[in-house]
């Protein structure tokens, strides 16, 4: 199988998440089906899906394709002004697909019977809205001051990664932050529960957050966890581990925070999904924890040496979020480049001898499970 998937946020004025896109790198419409149709189980339904198709001529065999319910097909100006296009657009519309429409702006006369839901604009080819291609959203946007500009001109929302670049750093971490550092230390050094109930109980917020991601989906326990010492009896501290340090990633209360959240989520989600052949179980929370502290850095306003300066963590995860290397820097490196990357994440899968499909049923679970916290 040949067919990659890319996949990126689309957030709102104040940089919620309201979508995910979905880019298919395929050879023919064919090929692009065959493994859409073999990941559909592992589709995430959450929220709205937009779903290019890039470099692939398009065809009827579009109209075909079962789509999930909640996805947008997008389409080209330049296929869409032509007599194939607009007859494909019409036979999606009756299906009740919804369309998107991409590459617009260059004097395209688009069809007026055919609805679109969002027109994606090159932010950099047209730094004004432009009229009748649904809600407009920037794309390509490199940084979050280019987003507000964006916003400033009459662009509705954004997709891409801009959120991960700018920013002013902190040397140190909020009071809010260091708590959860604090009680992370204790479990990581197998403290006893009743210390460790003791630093819960100065942020019952913290508490209360923590048990809700524990009882959530995402965890699948068959019994309710009422307690933190229940929880201890239920999962261990192993466990614990991860959820606590879930919970830091997932504790900024800042403006646009939640895409920041949503990444960092999906990157440990997934390294743990395509990290199990590799590593014994005990060693999957730990990855895990790698893709979720790769964006700390970003998400608390400091720099990545601060944050850790202040954790306790294995030289294997501190390794491959410094960049030096280790047993989890390939897969962390594979995470990343599922946001941007085709060719880069062909050749990463194909030098830990990863088959692709693996690989996107990977990025979709991990899609899925950060959308179900954040919905939460």
């Amino acid at each position: 199988m040949t067919v990659l998937l890319t996949h990126e946020p689309v957030v709102n004025k104040s940089r919620a998440i309201t979508a995910n896109r979905l880019v298919v790198h395929a050879p023919s419409m064919d090929a692009a089906c065959d493994a859409l149709n073999e990941v559909a189980p592992s589709w995430p339904m959450e929220r709205t899906v937009l779903l290019g198709l890039s470099g692939i001529p398009l065809d009827a065999t579009l109209v075909e394709w079962e789509l999930p319910e909640n996805t947008l097909i997008e389409l080209p100006a330049s296929l869409l002004v032509t007599a194939e296009g607009t007859q494909l657009a019409e036979a999606l519309t009756e299906k009740g697909i919804g369309l998107c429409v991409t590459n617009v702006g260059h004097g395209e006369k688009l069809p007026a019977n055919v609805p679109l839901r969002f027109g994606l604009i090159d932010i950099v080819s047209h730094p004004r809205v432009l009229p009748g291609v649904g809600v407009p959203l920037a794309v390509g946007l490199t940084n979050a001051a280019g987003f507000d500009a964006a916003m400033a001109v009459g662009y509705a929302g954004a997709t891409g990664w801009f959120f991960l670049n700018g920013g002013p750093k902190a040397h140190r971490l909020s009071p809010g932050h260091a708590q959860i550092v604090r009680v992370l230390n204790l479990v990581r050094r197998d403290a006893d529960i009743k210390e460790i109930e003791a630093a819960l109980k100065l942020d019952v917020a913290l508490s209360y957050k923590l048990l809700r991601y524990i009882n959530s989906a995402g965890f699948g326990l068959p019994v309710e966890i009422q307690s933190f010492r229940h929880a201890v009896t239920m999962l261990g501290y192993d466990n614990l581990n991860k959820w606590l340090s879930l919970l830091l990633v997932t504790a900024s209360k800042q403006p646009g925070a939640s895409a920041i959240m949503q990444a960092a989520v999906a990157r440990g989600r997934f390294m743990e999904q395509v990290g199990r052949v590799f590593f014994d179980k005990s060693e999957h929370d730990n990855l895990f924890i790698t893709g979720a502290f790769s964006l700390l850095n970003v998400l608390l306003g400091t720099s990545m040496e601060a944050v850790l300066g202040e954790m306790h963590l294995p030289d294997s995860i501190t390794s491959a979020l410094t960049g030096q290397g280790g047993v989890y820097k390939p897969f962390l490196d594979l995470a990343r480049s599922c946001e941007d990357d085709p060719r880069l994440l062909a050749r990463q899968a194909e030098s830990l001898g990863l088959d692709f499909q693996t690989i996107n049923r990977a990025q979709l679970s991990a899609v899925s499970f950060a959308d179900t916290l954040q919905a939460d």
